[in-house]
Order: structure tokens, then C-alpha cells, then sequence
């Protein structure tokens, strides 16, 4: 079975982690002088930002219902998410690819490359201490399913997000690592060059991977496949219910919406009608506390 993650617990060390990576990069760029250095503290920087903006969609996402906003602002977070995605698509992939390529047309040599290396394994360590954090919410939400399978059906915009990150930019920091340390040995400059460009698409990858995954939830997915057979599950439990005829769900940020048509079991009056859908209805909130809005039609065909 699955359970309830933290999501703001690992955006909170995602956030720790790339600061701590900016602050290293802002102190080796300020000894050494170096630009390219200077560059990526502002890369780290710019991370930074992209959770904050995953705070600030799970912020917007708590404002409550109005006549304008009827089911609330949940999706907004679904925006920010999307966000985030482009932003390491743009600012992240392609701009490695473009400075890799720069590299190889304009090769430089490595300046002080020893306090590089420190760096960027001193940022393997700090992204390891996020991903760690992150895989455990991850673990926690996920239950018994696979990995990818929880990649493909989770409504957990900003876990995911969070996930992608943490794995981009720690395989990232893995391939600048090797890159200096062959540059370092053979002194070719091509490793340094191709370790860039290797690091830009596999920010482009996930970050791809990530829009499309956002995208489904912005033009509206249902519940995950399993909450759904829960779900339906319930009201054909329930004595008060004959037939569930349809079930429609949608997946508003951190709470649901459910549409349910059902032939009710005969009732006395419609007063008992009303009063044994309003027992479902409840009953379902209580075991269901993500389902927020619920609209319940009695029926004898689809």
C-alpha cells in the first residue's frame, strides 16, 4: 500500500542542497577568478529558484475556493511544476549543450582544476543527501509499485519534479567529475567539452520527460489506476449502493474531485433516498480524505 509523502520535506532539501552547491561555486569562482566557475554558482542559483517556485505553487494551490475558482487552486501547482520543466529544458540543457559545443570549436584549458573537482564533489555529496531524502517521500508514496510505473501514474507534480532534479543534476555532477578528471589525465581537452555536452541532454531528457508527465495532469488527469480500483471498491461495499454505472475523477492538485452515477438499493421515500447517498458520501470523505468535492447521482442506467 501506498502512503502520504512529504513533498515540501524534500523541495526543503533540494533548496538546501542547491544553495549549499551555489555558495561552494560562488567561493571557487571568487579565489580563482574564473567565469565559466562564476556561471555555474549562477546555474546552482537559478535552481534554487525553480523550488521556489514549487513553493510557491503548493501556496497557491491551498487558496481556497471562490465563486471564480469553484474547485479551488490545486492546479496551480500543476503550472509551477510545468514551469520548472521548461526552465531546466531551457536554461539548464540547452545551454550545457551550447557551452559544450562552444568548448569543442573553442577549447580552453582547465583552470585550477584540482578546486573543481573539489567542488563538484562536494555537490555529489550535498545532491546525494537530497536524493536520499527525496527517494524516501518517493519510497513512501509509491508503496509496492515500480519506479517507473510510480514516474508514469503519480499525481505528485512537485515529487516528481523534485525526483527529476535531484536525478539530473546528480548523474550531471557524476559526468562533470569524470569529464575534468580524463581532461586532467591526458590533458585533452575534448573530455572537458564532451562531459558538457553529455550533461545538457541529459537535462533536455528529463526534462522532456517531466513536461510530458505535467502536461497530462494540466489537461486534466483522474485519480492514480489504483486509487480509482479503491474507489470503486468502496461503493460496491457499500449496502446502500446496488451498482456503480460510472465513476469520474479528477486530480485537483493535492484534493480530488468524484462524480459517481449508481443505482442506489431500494429506499423507502426519497427523503431515505437522500438520506443514504448523504451516508455514502460521508462515509467515503472519511476513508477517502484527498476527496474534496463529491457529486453523487442516483440512476438505473448510464
Amino acid at each position: 500500500m501506498s502512503g502520504h509523502a512529504n513533498s515540501l520535506k524534500a523541495i526543503l532539501l533540494a533548496l538546501g542542497a542547491n544553495f549549499a552547491i551555489f555558495v561552494a561555486k560562488l567561493v571557487a569562482a571568487v579565489i580563482t577568478g574564473s567565469g565559466a566557475m562564476l556561471a555555474e554558482a549562477v546555474h546552482s542559483l537559478a535552481d534554487c529558484g525553480n523550488q521556489g517556485l514549487l513553493l510557491l505553487g503548493m501556496r497557491q494551490a491551498k487558496r481556497p475556493p471562490s465563486d471564480e475558482y469553484p474547485l479551488g487552486w490545486g492546479r496551480a501547482l500543476y503550472f509551477w511544476s510545468f514551469v520548472v520543466a521548461i526552465l531546466l529544458f531551457a536554461v539548464g540543457g540547452l545551454f550545457s549543450i551550447y557551452e559544450g559545443v562552444h568548448k569543442l570549436n573553442a577549447p580552453e584549458p582547465l583552470k585550477w582544476p584540482w578546486l573543481a573537482l573539489g567542488v563538484l564533489l562536494f555537490g555529489i555529496v550535498a545532491e546525494s543527501i537530497s536524493m536520499r531524502g527525496c527517494m524516501q517521500e518517493v519510497n513512501r508514496a509509491r508503496g509496492d509499485q515500480g519506479l517507473w510505473q510510480w514516474f508514469r501514474e503519480t499525481r505528485s507534480s512537485e515529487l516528481l519534479v523534485i525526483f527529476g532534479e535531484d536525478l539530473a543534476a546528480l548523474l550531471g555532477l557524476c559526468f562533470a567529475a569524470v569529464a575534468i578528471g580524463a581532461t586532467m589525465l591526458t590533458g585533452n581537452q575534448l573530455f572537458d567539452a564532451l562531459g558538457t555536452i553529455a550533461i545538457g541532454v541529459l537535462l533536455v531528457v528529463v526534462a522532456m520527460a517531466l513536461a510530458i508527465e505535467v502536461k497530462a495532469l494540466l489537461i486534466g488527469q483522474g485519480v492514480e489506476p489504483r486509487r480509482r480500483a479503491e474507489l470503486l471498491a468502496f461503493l460496491a461495499g457499500r449496502p446502500e449502493v446496488d451498482q456503480v454505472l460510472n465513476l469520474i475523477t479528477l486530480q485537483m492538485g493535492p484534493d480530488v474531485m468524484v462524480a459517481i452515477k449508481a443505482r442506489m438499493a431500494p429506499t423507502a421515500d426519497n427523503l431515505s433516498l437522500i438520506e443514504a447517498i448523504n451516508t455514502v458520501e460521508r462515509a467515503m470523505k472519511a476513508q477517502f480524505a484527498d476527496v474534496r468535492w463529491s457529486f453523487f447521482e442516483p440512476d438505473v442506467t448510464d
